[in-house]
C-alpha cells in the first residue's frame, strides 16, 4: 500500500492503531482530533486518502464531505461511525463517501477498503444535502454486521434504475425500506405508491399505477400473495416502461424462488422484480440489536409525550432472551404496552414477564430444560414455525431449508472441535472430505483462526 492517508478521529486509541496499522502497511500517516486541521491539510493538497470519523469536537465528517470534494475532486473518503443507523450510511452514500464503516470496524477490512481507494480514483460530484429528515423516525437501527451490511446495499441502489425485491419475515421492516430507497433518492420530491390487490384487479389498473406514480416508485407490498392474473397484469407493465418509468419495487415474506420452482409465481415476472435482492434479517438473526431497538422504542415514545421510562437490565435481559416471531413490529407494540401498564419509572423483569406472557408463540430462546432431547427441541421449533402461518402451509422447499439450518451449526460446531482440521471433521461427521469442502463452500463457512473447544 502506498499513500499518505489523513486520518481524523476524536478518540485517540482509534487514531494510535490506525496510524500503527497504515504505517506498517507503507502509507505515510498525518492524524487529528481536529476537523479544521484535516480540512486545512486538505486545502494544502495534502493526502490521498481521507478517513474520517463523523462526530468530532469542531465539525462533523458527513457535513465536510461537499466542502473536502469540491477542494479536492477525486480525493476518496471513508466514512467511520458510532451512529450505526441506515441515516448514517445513507448520508454518506449521498454526499459521495467513498465508503462507509461502523464502529467498531474491522481493522483487516478497514486496511482492506483503504488499499482499494488508494487505487482508485474517482471524481467525487456533490448530491444536494438531504432535506431536514427526522432520523429517529424509522426504526432501522442496528450495530450487528447483518444490519450493517444492509445499510450499505441500501445505500449504493437507492438511485439505480434496477427494480428491487425485499425479502425477510413478517415485521421485520421490509416496507420501511422501500420507503428510505425512495425518501433518499433523487425521485424523493415524487410520489411513492403502494400498489395493493385491487389496483391490479382490472386491466387498465396497471396504466392507473403509472399515472399515479409518474416517474416516482411503485412498491408492490408482498407480491407473492397476488393472484396469477395480477401477476400477468405486472409483466405487462414493466414490458411497456419508457425511460421516464418509476422505479419498481416488491417486498415479500414468501420464498418467490421456491413459489415460482413450484409454479405459484410467474418466473417472467421474478426475474423482473429481482434485479436487486435486498434481505432484512429476523431479530433472531440479531440479537445483539434487540436492546438497542427498545431503547430507541423507549425514547421515540417520550417524544410522543408518554411518560418516559427505562428499563433494568434484568428486564432487558429477558427482552432479549425471547424469540420475537412478530419481529421488529411486535417489539415496538410490546415496549408501548409495558409503557402503559407499567407504574413506576424502571420497567422491571416482572412487569416485561407478565407482558411477554401473553404474547402468541413466545417461547423463550433460553433456558430451555436441560432434559429434553435433541428431537424433541427440534419438533417445539419446528411446531411453532408451523403456527406462524396461522393455519396455511409455509412456502414449499421447507425440507431444504430445515436441513441447511441443521447443517450449517453442525458443520462449524464440528469444525471448531477439531480445529479446523477438515480431514479430522469430515471423519468425525462421517462423510467424504470433498462432501466436508463442498459444504463449507456452499454455506459460505468461514474455517479461518479456529480453535479446537475445550
Amino acid at each position: 500500500m502506498d499513500g499518505t492517508v489523513l486520518v481524523a478521529d476524536d478518540d485517540r486509541t482509534i487514531r494510535t492503531v490506525l496510524t500503527q496499522a497504515l504505517t506498517r502497511a507503507g502509507c505515510k500517516v498525518h492524524a487529528t482530533s481536529s476537523m479544521v486541521t484535516l480540512m486545512r491539510w486538505v486545502e494544502e493538497g495534502k493526502g490521498d486518502l481521507v478517513i474520517s470519523d463523523v462526530v468530532m469536537p469542531d465539525g462533523n465528517g458527513l457535513e465536510a464531505l461537499p466542502k473536502i470534494a469540491e477542494e479536492r475532486p477525486g480525493l476518496p473518503v471513508i466514512v467511520i461511525s458510532a451512529q450505526n443507523t441506515i441515516m448514517t450510511a445513507i448520508q454518506a452514500a449521498e454526499k459521495d463517501a467513498y465508503d462507509y464503516l461502523p464502529k467498531p470496524f474491522d481493522l483487516p477490512d478497514l486496511m482492506k477498503r483503504a488499499a482499494r481507494a488508494l487505487e482508485v480514483k474517482r471524481r467525487a460530484t456533490p448530491k444536494r444535502a438531504n432535506e431536514e429528515q427526522t432520523k429517529d423516525d424509522l426504526p432501522l437501527v442496528g450495530r450487528t454486521p447483518a444490519m450493517q451490511a444492509l445499510y450499505r446495499l441500501v445505500a449504493r441502489v437507492m438511485n439505480t434504475e434496477l427494480a428491487v425485491l425485499i425479502t425477510g419475515e413478517s415485521g421485520t421492516g421490509k416496507s420501511l425500506i422501500a420507503r428510505a430507497i425512495h425518501d433518499f433518492s433523487d425521485r424523493r420530491t415524487l410520489p411513492f405508491v403502494v400498489a395493493s390487490a385491487s389496483d391490479l384487479a382490472t386491466m387498465d389498473g396497471p396504466a392507473t399505477l403509472i399515472s399515479r406514480a409518474k416517474n416516482g416508485s411503485i412498491l408492490f407490498d408482498e407480491v407473492g400473495d397476488l393472484d396469477d392474473d395480477a401477476q400477468a397484469r405486472i409483466v405487462r407493465m414493466l414490458d411497456s416502461f419508457t425511460d421516464n418509468a418509476p422505479r419498481v419495487m416488491a417486498t415479500s415474506q414468501a420464498d418467490l424462488g421456491n413459489k415460482m420452482e413450484a409454479g405459484a409465481f410467474r418466473q417472467d415476472l421474478f426475474y423482473r422484480l429481482s434485479g436487486v435482492t435486498l434481505n432484512v434479517p429476523s431479530l433472531r438473526e440479531r440479537v445483539d440489536d434487540i436492546p438497542l431497538l427498545a431503547e430507541h422504542f423507549l425514547a421515540r415514545s417520550e417524544r410522543d409525550g408518554l411518560p418516559a421510562r427505562r428499563f433494568t437490565e434484568q428486564a432487558l435481559d429477558l427482552i432479549r432472551a425471547y424469540s420475537w416471531p412478530g419481529n421488529v413490529r411486535q417489539l415496538e407494540n410490546t415496549i408501548r404496552r409495558l409503557l402503559v401498564t407499567s407504574a413506576e419509572e424502571e420497567i422491571t423483569r416482572a412487569e416485561t414477564e407478565q407482558v411477554l406472557g401473553n404474547q402468541p408463540a413466545m417461547e423463550p430462546l433460553q433456558g430451555g430444560s436441560d432434559g429434553d432431547k435433541l428431537s424433541s427441541s427440534v419438533a417445539k421449533h419446528l411446531r411453532r414455525y408451523f403456527d406462524l402461518h396461522g393455519g396455511v402451509l409455509p412456502p414449499p422447499g421447507l425440507y431444504a431449508r430445515i436441513l441447511r439450518e441443521v447443517e450449517l451449526p453442525l458443520i462449524e460446531i464440528a469444525l471448531d472441535a477439531t480445529g479446523g482440521n477438515q480431514a479430522k471433521c469430515a471423519d468425525l461427521l462421517g462423510i467424504n472430505r470433498n462432501t466436508l469442502r463442498k459444504k463449507i463452500t456452499d454455506l459460505d463457512i468461514q474455517v479461518t483462526r479456529r480453535r479446537k473447544l475445550m
